[in-house]
């Protein structure tokens, strides 16, 4: 057994707020549902364009009411209410110009497809004063939460290395409205990575980036393996590394995040993204040099990615929106860097390596 303690979980709301939901789609049924079943949250109601989509949710999930419009569940919402906004990135921006000003909204990630459209939403959610939060729930995973209290205890040192790998055989069919999309991979996937390499080390100085299609899968316009590299000068080096056409069996498929400091390591898998949507279990191991022989050791954890890290971003905006909080860990202020930081890996992508000069 170690010698320290380490937080799991996100710290909840001592009054959660009911929810209402706009878009009750996969993610909402995979995700966001189960995890506030866990934590004792209510979802007040919900609206989707599909009808038939919405009734099967509210019966699996018992939510008490359905609305007939995008503007009855704005109007007759409990004016407490947080609205869960799970809809596709270009549809954000209509639906926020529409939320009645001082309300508090949960947005899916990504921010826009755009660092146009994130401005946009950024812009709105000033103008109407929304106490507004992106849904980058990779932060609050159990196992990044452990990470995150690790570091901070200084157990592993200064940070000086961060790498994420992904390895898998991705079954991209399953979100058929990406493939017309003229930007995925970085913009869908990669964008958590990045998030999360942001809520450690901050914004980069610089990033380079290539991000690519596969024969296997041509179809799929806005690439499915990706190189990003943030540049933070000498210290840490990070890279995050995607292939999500590993099509060889599950021998050698790879999820990773490993910390690595001057005085121990921490390597993460996280398990969901391989067999997806079935995943295989987490692993969180680490090493200290602090021991006589460096021997890496597994750390129980509880809880995954999917669902309980959509715990925690709702849980940190309700917290925020009553005062329990001081910050808003993913509000929609630090969300615009994460979306910069995005458009730079797809202009570095655009303007491609430095040339090989002549002999």
């Amino acid at each position: 057994m170690p010698s320290f303690a380490l937080r799991q979980a996100a710290t909840l709301p001592s009054q959660p707020r009911p929810i209402v939901s706009i878009g009750m789609g996969g993610i909402v049924h995979d995700a966001h549902y189960p995890a506030y079943q866990i934590a004792g949250f209510a979802v007040a109601g919900g609206y989707d364009i599909d009808s038939q989509r919405a009734s099967m949710m509210a019966d699996k999930f018992g939510v008490p009411r359905l609305y007939d419009s995008l503007a009855e569940a704005i109007s007759d919402s409990p004016a407490d209410a947080v609205f869960d906004v799970a809809v596709p990135g270009g549809a954000i921006t209509e639906i926020l110009a529409q939320i009645p000003a001082g309300r508090a909204v949960l947005i899916q990630k990504p921010m826009g497809e755009d660092l146009a459209q994130a401005r946009e939403i950024l812009k709105i959610c000033r103008e109407r004063e929304l106490v507004a939060a992106i849904n980058f729930q990779l932060r609050f995973a159990p196992f990044i939460i452990a990470a995150r209290d690790m570091i901070e205890q200084g157990l592993i040192g200064e940070l000086c290395d961060m790498e994420v790998r992904i390895q898998t055989d991705t079954p991209w069919h399953l979100w058929g409205f990406l493939f017309p999309l003229p930007r995925v991979e970085i913009l869908y996937h990669s964008i958590h990575y990045v998030d999360l390499v942001r809520s450690f080390c901050g914004s980069p100085n610089s990033v380079y980036a290539k991000t690519i299609s596969h024969p296997s899968a041509p179809e799929l316009r806005g690439g499915s393996r990706s190189m990003i590299i943030m540049d933070y000068g000498d210290n840490p080096r990070v890279n995050v590394m995607t292939n999500h056409s590993h099509a060889y069996g599950a021998q050698k498929q790879q999820s990773y995040v490993k910390f690595e400091g001057s005085r121990g390591a921490i390597q993460i898998r996280a398990g969901l993204n391989m067999n997806y949507p079935h995943g295989v279990p987490d692993r969180f191991e680490y090493v200290l040099l602090d021991d006589e022989e460096p021997t890496w050791q597994t750390l129980d954890i509880s809880g995954s990615w999917f669902p309980e890290a959509f715990i925690g971003t709702m849980a940190s905006l309700m917290r925020y929106a009553d005062g329990e909080a001081e910050n808003l860990p993913t509000s929609v202020e630090d969300a615009i860097e994460t979306m910069t930081t995005v458009e730079a890996a797809y202009e570095s992508s655009a303007a491609g390596g430095t040339a090989i000069p002549a002999p």
